[in-house]
């Protein structure tokens, strides 16, 4: 089973950072470092894979509903995912 957190970089909720470090004390290998992905040929965010299947993923200039704030590129991440895809 794939496990895929992903936050919104302008979320005032819970911010990614909160996000990022709780991924990171899980201990998982890094098995692809952080890297920009993109949506439509612009950079949409930034994702880092660790074993297990587990994504990290950040969409750029998006809040804490990332489909509110940023359909398109909420489109393409999930899309991507249900596929099997990398970002």
């Amino acid at each position: 089973m794939s496990t895929f957190p992903r936050c919104g970089d302008h979320d005032l909720c819970v911010p990614f950072t909160g996000s990022e470090a709780w991924t990171r004390s899980l201990g998982y290998k890094i098995v692809d470092e952080w890297r920009p992905w993109t949506s439509k040929g612009q950079i949409a965010g930034y994702t880092q894979g660790y074993e297990k299947n587990l994504t990290f993923s950040t969409v750029k200039g998006s809040g804490h509903t990332v489909p509110e704030y940023k359909p398109q590129e909420a489109l393409d991440l999930y899309s991507r995912f249900l596929a099997g895809k990398p970002l």
